[in-house]
Parts: structure tokens; sequence; C-alpha cells
């Protein structure tokens, strides 16, 4: 199909909508198509009023209220102003129906199913008389169904009502009835028929009539001789189609039994004679929701179908379960297969079903909710559209694209279409009601012959921080790992600074309590906010006899995939003087090369993984963009670089330990000098797993935790000169770790 063609359109106002964000990384907008909205968020076309009507006057599943003829769209459509049901054309330029004023029924409790057969118009009308599993109204007579004929008059573009129509059909009402046309001419109908009290108990059962010799002319009608036909619940309705040449079929829904049965008939053989099958059985598997379809042309003889289950009222069922199938029959087998077009979670209902004949396509469409969930199987909002090749019935997952959505009020149902195929020529038109403000929609959608893909749903943002409490200025890492494939990312840091990379660092210089929120987005629109909240502390006073030791800003480093070397970016800004400390961690190896002016002070090699190395460099005001530290051989790595201000060098020798497999791993302490030394550590663990977390030693606080959680770096002013005591890191589980402590002097 080809939904990137079609135009998102709104009332009959004149200016161009801004477009639902959803659809319009799909759709192109045809400048001969293209009408104003009076707001966004809608889709398709809100038409006339339909108020005075006794039902949803696109209703029933299984009917057809559309047909293409003579390069135009027609509709038998409600017309208030006459409170009667009128033959309307689609006018496309101004995509609005104009009324021809050619009159069908005026009992406005009826519904209609439309066949148009290349020649002749007709229209059944029948009397609505709806059941419900809880609610049972059974059939009344002196209600009859009627048929009306009409005759095209091309040179006026009009229809006429042939002589002696209406003929009746039956005189019975019911909640659905259809019909359809076999290859020696006679006509065909199917409804089912609610009898009995509840005293006595009720029976439906499925009916059939036929014409004899005549449209005028209709035998009497008869319950379908086949298993199944007689024990159905009040709820179930039936459908009729022709197909392969010279049949004609029976599909209907029995719930008592879990069943859809089938039944054809062969052309020419008398009424009565009919073979009966299962076309679906299962517990659950049965509800009132069919369309049914086939193309005549068709060499296979196929009938496709679109059924919904009732898996939605079976207690505990998965949200994986089928809600909608796509079924299809092939007469060769004389068996159905079924695909799921939707499923529980999808929360499709009134699924309607188009031929594609000259792209061997299938298109479905169904109501569900406008926003997500499901608030019961049923619910009106959305119509939605998938498609997939006839041949290979695969839909994509998800609810579809939209086609018909009222943004003012989510209220659109009951979809329809027409019997015929359709092609490139024709396009497709669906007609859709708005029950709560009683107006007609429908949607215009140009075929290509290209099935759509429907746009990944909205993101549910989400992000980590490379840390979430310590001490101004705080340096953090933001991740995002928002799913559903983002775009573009909007950070709010909560300190009145933002940003829309998708990975941002900030850095927090005063003390106070920081909501971060991320909103990700795509073409669908914008996920929830996601929130975590940063705490900062006020720095320390500098201790006596020096400026202080100041960690200002970091960069980080991972390489996943074995590599001689990693390459390490230079912290943002750095100045003459500043202290760069840098830790490696790797898997096995060793250095085989620094980069220049960095020195090596720490290098626990006690095991063969993890390796952790220590080098330091004082600025000179002149440093690269990034650092790259040489391996022996190839391994993965992960690495780190901090700036400090107000250090002169360091004090001492550093420490280091490594060790096999434990919860924790301790490192000797070091001895300062002077008071306000900044004690640095690094500890590295033998683990690519992300559940494997470090938690560094009481007295640092955290500066990064990367490199799938393999390699933590803390540090921690220490405020009186003198040793520092031996520093612990504990691991979530037992894992071999090597690491290393040391101390910066203040300048």
């Amino acid at each position: 199909m080809g939904l990137h063609n079609q135009v998102i359109r709104r009332r009959a106002s004149v200016r161009l909508m801004t477009a639902l964000a959803v659809v319009a990384a799909l759709l192109v907008a045809s400048p001969a198509l293209t009408r104003a909205s009076a707001a966004d968020g809608d889709v398709g076309y809100e038409d006339q009023s339909f108020s005075g009507v006794s039902n949803p006057p696109t209703e029933d599943k299984p009917q057809s209220k559309l047909w293409h003829n003579d390069g135009s769209w027609w509709a038998v459509m409600y017309d208030r102003g006459s409170r009667s049901w009128h033959i309307f054309r689609l006018d496309r330029p101004t995509e609005t129906w104009v009324d021809t004023e050619v009159r069908v029924d005026d009992r406005r409790q009826t519904l209609s199913d439309v066949l148009w057969d290349g020649n002749k118009l007709y229209v059944a009308s029948h009397w609505v008389t709806v059941s419900s599993e809880g609610t049972v109204k059974p059939s009344q007579d002196g209600r009859p169904a009627r048929l009306y004929r009409y005759s095209y008059d091309a040179g006026q573009h009009t229809y006429s009502l042939d002589s002696g129509f209406p003929a009746t059909i039956n005189d019975m009402s019911s909640e659905s009835l259809t019909i359809d046309k076999d290859t020696t001419g006679t006509l065909w109908a199917t409804w089912t028929q609610v009898s009995g009290s509840s005293a006595s108990g009720y029976v439906n059962k499925v009916y059939v009539s036929s014409t004899a010799g005549s449209d005028l002319t209709w035998r009497t009608p008869t319950v379908l001789p086949a298993a199944g036909a007689d024990t159905l619940s009040p709820d179930d309705i039936s459908a009729v189609v022709a197909f392969g040449a010279n049949r004609i079929g029976v599909l209907w829904s029995n719930q008592t039994d879990d069943t859809m049965y089938w039944a054809v008939h062969r052309d020419g053989d008398d009424p009565g004679q009919w073979r009966g099958s299962v076309a679906l059985r299962g517990k659950k598997q049965a509800d009132d929701h069919i369309n049914l379809k086939a193309l005549l042309a068709d060499q296979q003889g196929r009938v496709f179908a679109v059924a919904k289950t009732s898996l939605d009222e079976l207690s505990g069922a998965p949200k994986s379960s089928a809600q909608i199938l796509l079924l299809v029959f092939r007469p060769g087998t004389g068996a159905w297969s079924s695909t799921v077009f939707g499923t529980l979670a999808d929360c499709h209902t009134r699924p309607q079903l188009l031929l594609d004949d000259e792209h061997q396509i299938v298109h479905v469409f169904a109501t569900a909710p406008t926003s997500s969930g499901c608030p019961y199987a049923g619910a009106p909002g959305t119509i939605y559209t998938k498609s997939a090749p006839m041949d290979d019935p695969v839909f994509p997952p998800g609810r579809g694209i939209p086609v018909i959505t009222d943004a003012d009020s989510a209220h659109v149902n009951n979809v329809t279409s027409t019997k015929q195929s359709v092609n490139s020529a024709t396009g497709i038109v669906v007609l859709a009601a708005n029950d709560s403000t009683d107006r007609y929609w429908h949607a215009d959608i140009p075929l290509t012959g290209e099935p759509p893909v429907p746009p990944a749903p909205a993101p549910v943002s989400g992000f980590t921080a490379s840390t979430t409490a310590g001490t101004a200025p705080l340096d953090v890492q933001f991740t995002d790992t928002s799913t559903n494939t983002p775009t573009s990312w909007a950070w709010d840091f909560g300190d009145g600074a933002s940003a829309t990379a998708q990975n941002p660092q900030h850095t927090y210089t005063t003390a106070g309590s920081y909501v971060v929120s991320l909103t990700a987005s795509n073409a669908s629109g914008a996920g929830a906010p996601a929130t975590r909240t940063i705490n900062v502390d006020a720095a320390p006073p500098p201790p006596p006899g020096g400026s202080g030791v100041v960690r200002a800003t970091f960069s980080t480093a991972v390489s996943p995939v074995a590599d001689g070397g990693l390459t390490i970016d230079a912290p943002s800004g750095i100045q003459a003087g500043d202290v760069l400390v840098s830790c490696v961690v790797m898997n096995g190896s060793s250095i085989s090369d620094a980069p220049a002016g960095w020195t090596g002070f720490a290098a626990s090699t006690g095991i063969s993984n993890p390796r952790v190395y220590g080098y330091y460099r004082v600025a000179d005001g002149s440093e690269p963009a990034s650092y790259r530290w040489a391996f022996n051989r190839s391994v993965t790595s992960s690495g780190g670089i901090a700036r400090y201000t107000g250090a002169a060098d360091l004090d001492g020798a550093a420490a280091t330990a490594s060790g096999a497999s434990a919860k924790v791993g301790t490192v000797p302490g070091v001895t300062t000098t002077v008071a306000g030394d900044m004690l640095v550590g690094c500890m590295g663990i033998n683990s690519s797993a992300s559940s494997i977390d470090i938690a560094g030693p009481t007295a640092l606080s955290e500066v990064w935790d990367i490199g799938a959680k393999r390699h933590e770096y803390d540090d921690g002013v220490q405020a009186a000169a003198g040793p520092s005591g031996p520093l612990t890191w504990t691991f979530s589980s037992g894992r071999e770790w090597a690491g290393w402590l040391v101390a910066l002097k203040p300048s």
C-alpha cells in the first residue's frame, strides 16, 4: 500500500494542518488532496453529522457501505435533513461527500449492506435488533429486510431506483445481514435470527435466502443446513461471500461451542445443498466480529476473513494472545489458515479488510484506543491499518498506522468500506463514525503497492547517572537508556542548564538538590520524562597551609571489543599546572607505551585479569584533544582521566594490591606528609556483567563507574597528615580484583 503519500486532514477550513507527529514521518501531503485543519492531531477528514440515526451508521461488522464506480467513490449515508438514507458521492478534490438526493430507505432504524456488481447497485437494508450475551432482544417480525436495486446513468452521474423495488428479503429484524451474487446471477443473503423468551430460553440460528429467477423474488428463508448453524449464542452473526468463480460461502460465529463455522454452496445446485466445515475452533476463539472478502479473479479461489476472538474474556490470557485473526480459506485444500493481526495488548476491535488485486496485498483496518493501554476490548478511539502480502500474510507488530483520529474526541469506531477489490486507480476510501459527536469521518488513501511499515512507538524515556551525590564541583556523566529508538533528547539538569546530546556530561558547581529530567522523542512522539535527583554538597574549606586540591572535570572511555590500545579524551577546561590522573584497566596484557609526558606510578599486575595501571601528568597548557595508551596485545579495556586543581605533585609512592576471587578488595594505605592531600584510588574487577557492582570506601567519593561495572575510580580529601589506613572496595559477587591508592599534595 502507499500510506507514504497519504495526507493528514481535518475539518473544512482552509489552511494546512500541522501533521500528527506519529504519521508525519511516513506520509507526504499531496497538494491536490490537501485540506486544512483547525487543530493539530487529527488524521483523516471530518464529515457531516448523522444526528438522529438509531444505530452507529457505519455498522455492522460484515457489512459494506461504500463502492467505487465510474471513477468515483460512493456511499450509503444518513441524511439528517430528510431523516433518511441517501446515496452520496465523494468529491475527492475537496474531500467532501455530496448528496445525490437519491433516497434509499426512510427507516432510520435500519443498516445496509451494499453490492455493486459492475452493472447494478444492490442495497440490502434491514431493521436492526442487537442482542448481546447479557441483553437478549429477539428478532421482531413485521420488520422486513428490503432489497433496493439501482441503475447508473453515466451521463448524469446518478442512480435511479429500478421499477418494482424495493423487494422483500425477509420479514424479520436482525443484528446484521449481508448479500452477495453468484455466477448464475442469483443473489444470496444471510443473517442470524433470535427467537424465544427468558422463560423458554433463547435460540439463535443462521438463516439464508436467495432469489428465484428475478431479483424481485426471494425464496422463503431457511436455517442453513449445516452443523453448528442452529445452536448459536444470541450474540452471534453470519456473513456471505461469493468466491472461487462458482461458489457461495457463509461464515458464522458460534460462541456456545467456541467455533467459527463455514459452509459452501456450489452455483447452480439446489438452494438447500450446502457442505459445512470448521474454520476455527478452540477455547474463546469465536466472537461476532467478522468481515469476508474474495477476489473472483483469484485462480486459487481464496477467501480472506478477519475475525475477532474472545480471548480477552479468558482470565489470565497473556497479552500476546491473538485478539484479531486473518483467516484464509484455500479451496484446493479445503482448509483455513490463520495469522495474527493484533494481540490483546493491541486492543483492536471491529476489523475490516480490503484486497488489493493489483499488488496482491491485504489491508486490514480496525479500531483501537487513541492513547496507550487497553481500557477494555472494544474501546473506541482511532482507526488503524496494517497490511501484508496475500501469499504470506504476516503483519507487523503493534496497532498499525492511524488513518482516522479525532483529536478532540477519541471515539471513532466502526470502520467500513467496499466489497470490491482495490488498486492504484481506485485507492482506498474507508468511512467511520464518531458516536460521541455524531459525525462521519473518512480517510482517502492512495495505493502504490508497498505495504506501509508502522512507525516505532514513542520512546520510553530513561537514563543513568555516573553518580547521584557528591561534593561541588560535581561532574556527572548521563547515559541515555531510552527504548524504542529515540532520535532526539531534551535534558533539563535542574540548575537552569539543558542539553540535546544523547549522553551529555554536566558539572554542578553549587550545592543543592537537582531534579534531572530527560524527554526522549522520535517520529511517533515524546515519551514521558524520566527523572533522577542529584544531591550536591558544598565544597569543604581549604585545609590549613594550602589552597586545597579540588577535582574539577573528568572523562572516561570504554573499549568493549579487543583493541591494541585505549584512547581517552582530555577532560574539559585544562589549565597549565593542573594535575591529570589516569586509571587504565584491561583484560590481561600490559601497557607498552604511554602518552608523552605521562608518568606511571602504579601497576597492579599480580593477576592476569584485571590489570590496573595508574599514570599522572602536570598539564603545561598545550594539551592534545585525547591521549592513547598502547598495549602489548589487543584486549578489552576501560579508563578515565580526572583533572585536579590546587595540586602540586604526588605525595609519596602509591600502594597497590590484587587478589583472587572475593567479594572485597583491600589496598594498603599511604602516608601523607601534609594536610589536605587528595586520596585517589582505582579498583578493577574481572567481570563484564552489568549486574556486578563495586562500592568504594566510605572515606572516598565515587568519581566514575564504567566499563560494564569493571572499573571504579574514587577520591577524597584527607584533612590531616599521616597514614590513611587500608581502604576496601566491596563487590556484589566474588571476582578477581586489582587496585591502587595514591595521594596528591596541595600546591
